[in-house]
């Protein structure tokens, strides 16, 4: 069960980055909207309401729920970046997925938004000088973070999700 949850494994973050490490992280965050939408292109109606584990998301909510994720941390990076150790809003991300938009909305309007959203957050994170990634936000689930390990985590989180997906199509043989 632990593997339908985290396909990819748990977050480990890189203590020491370097610009390489950021420069892949950035391609992640560039190439997530289209890994996404090659993930679901071919899911039925049906097959999105499956959820990818017993008691988990089905994959119109993990849809939405990256999309709401990502709106997140990009309003997270920019209030990073203009003000001192910003305490990062949080959400309730179980309550949101019960919310009649995630059940109602076509996940065609969260894939739009998350296209939009990473083009503006890569140009943004490609702006950044290795000092401005060392500006730091207070997460109230992670605790004080710099913003190369919000880089990477975000990074992350899409394809853990995608990888979620994926395996849920493979375990159904939906592949």
């Amino acid at each position: 069960m632990d593997l339908w949850s985290y396909p990819l494994g748990t977050f480990k973050p890189e203590m020491h980055p370097t610009s390489e490490h950021r420069a892949i992280w950035m391609e992640d965050i560039a190439h997530i909207p289209t890994a996404l939408r090659l993930t679901v292109q071919n899911l039925n109606a049906e097959q999105l309401l499956v959820p990818y584990r017993p008691g988990g998301w089905n994959t119109q909510q993990v849809v939405h729920h990256v999309a709401d994720n990502d709106m997140n941390a990009f309003i997270r990076f920019k209030r990073a970046l203009t003000e001192e150790a910003p305490v990062a809003g949080s959400y309730r991300e179980e309550l949101w997925a019960e919310l009649s938009d995630y059940k109602e909305a076509p996940i065609e309007t969260s894939l739009i938004l998350l296209e939009s959203l990473h083009q503006r957050f890569v140009v943004l994170l490609r702006s950044l000088s290795p000092e401005q990634f060392q500006r730091t936000l207070i997460s109230p689930t992670h605790g004080i973070m710099t913003l190369d390990i919000a880089a990477q985590r975000y990074a992350w989180h899409g394809r853990h999700h995608i990888a979620q997906i994926d395996s849920l199509k493979e375990r159904m043989g939906w592949i």
